[in-house]
């Protein structure tokens, strides 16, 4: 299991939520520039698979500071929910909700994808865009996800992916191992973070693989769309 702070004896769940209270003042900047501003298209073509459903009960899962449930807001669905680890993400994030006017449509709350304080079959729709590869025991935050999802809703997964044909295979490969790093080191006050978040998107499984784990927990009907020549991948499911 990759951990952020290899020297450190916490696990994986509190290291994640202690690094992400270290970057999250400057995470939003530092992740357009390390994205090129590509994010922002990926995360388009994910609300519109989330549209489809015309849902009306959102999560969004590792919220961060808030980016996706604040682009959710135009579906114009009755409640949309921001669960993060990290306080610090979440803080950054409630802030650029009220500026845009939407904190009474948009509840962000400190929380454990792992153990969620929702009841059963409660969600239309649910998203995580580059979350799942920080959770602590995949299989059960998978599994919980699908607990709280209707039977007739949908889970949307935006994560980071190897690309698998040349040239772009070498090129990601040398922009997450030297660029990435380099770039944190520079620019964030977290020096090992942007290392961990490089070398846990090289590791996570991608495509097929990440498919055969959805379904596995819970999930019946699953398909994968890779962007931008497979750097990153849109899962879709459904029980």
């Amino acid at each position: 299991m990759i951990k952020p702070y290899k020297d450190s004896e916490l696990g994986k769940k509190e290291q994640v939520a202690k690094m992400f209270d270290n970057i999250s003042e400057n995470y939003d900047g530092l992740n357009r520039v390390i994205s090129l501003g590509i994010d922002v298209k990926w995360r388009k073509k994910v609300i519109k698979i989330v549209g489809k459903n015309n849902p009306k009960q959102l999560l969004d899962i590792a919220t961060g500071t808030g980016d996706l449930a604040l682009m959710m807001a135009a579906l114009n669905p009755d409640r949309i929910v921001g669960l993060d680890i990290s306080e610090g993400m979440l803080a950054i994030g409630k802030q650029k909700i009220a500026k845009a006017n939407l904190s009474d449509k948009i509840e962000m709350i400190v929380g454990d994808s792992e153990e969620m304080p929702f009841k059963d079959h409660t969600f239309d729709a649910i998203t995580v865009s580059f979350g799942v590869r920080n959770f602590a025991n995949l299989d059960k935050g998978i599994s919980e996800i699908a607990r709280v999802l209707k039977p007739t809703g949908v889970l949307v997964i935006l994560e980071t992916s190897n690309p698998t044909k040349f040239p772009f295979k070498q090129g990601y490969k040398l922009y997450t191992n030297i660029f990435l790093p380099l770039i944190g080191k520079l620019f964030s006050k977290d020096k090992v973070a942007y290392s961990y978040l490089s070398e846990s998107a090289n590791s996570f499984p991608f495509g097929e693989a990440f498919n055969n784990i959805l379904k596995k927990n819970g999930f019946r009907h699953t398909e994968h769309q890779p962007v931008t020549f497979g750097v990153a991948t849109i899962y879709t499911a459904r029980k």
